[in-house]
């Protein structure tokens, strides 16, 4: 049963990443098809994710209720019909309904990887190696996804609407693996009483300010890399420059996985996972004043993969290093408060990034994430001053 249960447990952490990177893979693609401009690309990653935020705090009494099997069906689904739509949405406005699907499905599937994970890899005996492993496929899936749609665009020659439509079978073929493995019986412990109470732990309330601060990074990451890198290959005289760009974002997954998976080598991380957040903070910080300052892609693409390595750590340590303080009774109520935090952070920043790049540039928008990385150095000093927690 273990050996299933892991298995979807990683690819639902597969099918988040697709759901974060995806309006990122397709930005200028999609704009073009519904003639919007970078405002209001942000606001469909707001709204995406917003919904995820709120649906976050729903799902762990839903996996209590119902059991984890019927939640990963259920997120495999939407998540696949959200992207058909987008596919074949011929406006704003039905393109804004499918990235609210998008965030249905997603949260379902982050709840199902991340309270499994921790539990079912390495005997449950280290929290934070085990989250860095799991969330490894979260890097591939910001690998794949990206080099999926190049693929499909540049090399046979078709639109973005075809790489959606493949993904969504992709999700497909995932619910279908969902549907015949087996799951333990095993509860997320999410209540909103509980969440109460454990929000209001200092451990609990450090790590969602941390986490605040970096999904607002990951996620405008994902979302602004491919036109950061189209702006400095424009600038160059460089042809394709999207096709070129779409390459970089894969690069910034790459660098994530295989940060996540090198880390997920290290015996007893729950220890010195900490020193390795506030490490990780100060490298993501000096990688996107890179960004800002580069003139040209070479050290763009340089401060894009130093990224990718330098956030590698920083959630799965984040999410193993508090579960550590705390009864695994008590991991669904921890994840889903911080994590629907986090959220927030991933909502809102990648709006302002939109809004300021309007008459401006992408390259001018990534201050703001600065400001974000130069916080969570700031946070990640307090969360290996925070003890045990009963």
């Amino acid at each position: 049963m273990k050996k299933s249960t892991a298995f979807v447990a990683l690819l639902s952490t597969f099918t988040v990443a697709i759901c974060f990177i995806i309006l990122g893979s397709i930005s200028s693609e999609l704009m073009a098809a519904l003639g919007i401009n970078e405002a209001q690309l942000g606001t469909l990653v707001m709204v995406a994710f917003l919904t995820m935020c709120i649906v976050q705090l729903f799902v762990g009494p839903m996996v209590d209720k119902f059991g984890y099997k019927p939640i990963a069906i259920a997120g495999f689904t939407i998540t696949g019909v959200s992207l058909l739509l987008l596919a074949v949405a011929p406006s704003f406005n039905l393109a804004l309904f499918a990235c609210i699907l998008l965030g249905f499905g997603a949260m379902p599937l982050n709840t199902v990887g991340n309270t499994l994970i921790p539990v079912v890899l390495f005997e449950g005996k280290d929290p934070a190696r085990a989250s860095n492993f799991g969330n490894g496929f979260f890097g591939l899936g910001y690998v794949l996804t990206p080099l999926i749609i190049v693929l499909i665009i540049k090399t046979m020659g078709l639109s973005y609407k075809v790489a959606l439509i493949f993904l969504a079978v992709l999700c497909f073929l995932f619910f279908i693996i969902a549907l015949t493995s087996s799951f333990p019986n095993l509860q997320v412990g999410f209540t909103f009483d509980k969440a109460s109470k454990v929000a209001l732990k200092p451990a609990v309330l450090i790590a969602a300010l941390a986490l605040f601060c970096y999904m607002a990074l990951e996620i405008s990451m994902g979302t602004w890399v491919k036109s950061l890198m189209q702006e400095l290959y424009g600038a160059s005289g460089i042809a394709d420059p999207a096709t070129k760009a779409g390459l970089v974002l894969s690069l910034f997954g790459v660098a994530m996985m295989i940060g996540r998976f090198i880390v997920s080598g290290v015996k007893n991380l729950t220890a010195m996972g900490p020193k390795l957040i506030t490490l990780a903070s100060l490298l993501a910080l000096i990688a996107i004043l890179l960004m800002i300052f580069a003139k040209g892609p070479a050290l763009g693409i340089l401060a894009v993969m130093l990224a990718g390595l330098a956030f590698a750590p920083i959630f799965p340590t984040i999410v193993g290093v508090t579960f550590a303080k705390f009864d695994p009774s008590l991991y669904g109520s921890i994840l889903g408060f911080v994590f629907s935090i986090g959220l927030l952070g991933g909502t809102l920043v990648p709006k302002f990034i939109g809004n300021v790049s309007v008459g401006s540039t992408v390259q001018q928008g990534l201050l703001i994430p600065a400001i974000m990385a130069a916080i969570l150095l700031i946070i990640s000093l307090f969360i290996g001053k925070i003890g045990k927690t009963n």
